[in-house]
């Protein structure tokens, strides 16, 4: 069901919400957390999917906030809120609300936002594109438990990531640092079956990949040894390589969702690591909406201040 508001306030859209409710017989109390989607008009329906595609696993509202430019309108559209209210089939297992803010009104988000919030919930805020510089400072951040950015969405993302370090809060996080859940997993299992003091360890990717930085300094933060990066024709990360005394534990993923591990003494052996879908990424950080300490530690881990060296 679909509801199309025009020139609205907060309190006629929760009258829509409570209205599409009704209508479909569906109650808001199975919802768990409200998700804040902070976008632009271009990246909004892929973002909305993802969300979607995420509440069957974590039923939620999902507010989405689009900040629209005047200049194209005519002069009395130039402070108004529009919003699309969706509830039932047309909003996975959740409901969603797109608002579309002109003017002054974009100016004052967090207003609007607040009385949509579901009462005693989490709120998480993400950002597909056009992440603030301090997310924890931002007036829709603050109104949130979590926080989530992407480097892979910027121009830069190895000036941003430094800006990411100085202004880290609890609460932050970044998909960048969700892609590698399954590196750092299938590392950490390596590990566990080589028992094997690693002396080096080398990342290769594709340059100015912010995940293989993140990767290089987890790595060397919980390793102690110094992570160097290496330039690969990619996709993303594709080799991870730890020297141990024995000889070397390597990851190895050049394309497609297969990888191979190779431990000092047997055989190789392959490995699932395929690239996750945005709404898989999603899923797993809605999982947990406490302080991602190995993030913070990622973030700080000392960095690799050389140049990557290519291949």
């Amino acid at each position: 069901m679909k509801i199309d508001l025009t020139d609205t306030t907060a309190g006629a859209i929760d009258r829509a919400l409570t209205q599409g409710r009704r209508a479909i017989g569906t109650p808001a109390v199975g919802m768990v957390l409200t998700m804040v989607i902070v976008t632009d008009e271009e990246n909004a329906h892929d973002a909305i999917k993802a969300a979607e595609d995420a509440s069957h696993e974590h039923p939620s509202r999902t507010l989405v906030v689009i900040k629209r430019h005047t200049r194209a309108h005519r002069a009395q559209d130039g402070c108004r809120l529009d919003a699309e209210v969706r509830v039932g089939s047309e909003a996975g297992t959740g409901e969603t609300v797109v608002l579309r803010m002109y003017g002054e009104v974009s100016q004052h988000a967090d207003s609007v936002v607040l009385p949509l919030l579901l009462p005693d919930a989490p709120v998480v805020v993400w950002w597909p594109v056009d992440a603030p510089d301090n997310p924890s400072k931002d007036p829709l951040g603050a109104l949130a438990q979590r926080r989530i950015t992407d480097l892979y969405t910027v121009e830069n993302p190895m000036e941003i990531l430094e800006k990411r370090v100085r202004t880290y809060a609890p609460g932050d996080t970044d998909l960048s640092w969700t892609r590698l859940t399954l590196w750092r997993s299938m590392l950490a299992a390596a590990l566990d079956q080589a028992r094997m003091k690693v002396t080096s360890a080398v990342v290769e990717a594709e340059a100015d990949n912010p995940a293989a930085e993140l990767l290089a300094r987890w790595l060397q933060a919980r390793l102690g040894v110094r992570a160097h990066r290496v330039v690969s024709d990619g996709p993303a990360v594709t080799t991870v390589r730890l020297g141990t005394a024995a000889g070397e534990i390597v990851i190895d993923r050049p394309d497609g969702p297969v990888a191979t591990l190779t431990l000092p003494g047997q055989p190789r052996r392959t490995l699932a690591l395929k690239v996750r879908s945005t709404a898989e990424l999603i899923a797993e950080e809605l999982r947990r909406l406490d302080a991602d300490e190995m993030y913070a530690i990622a973030l700080r881990g000392g960095g690799t201040k050389e140049s990557p060296v290519h291949v």
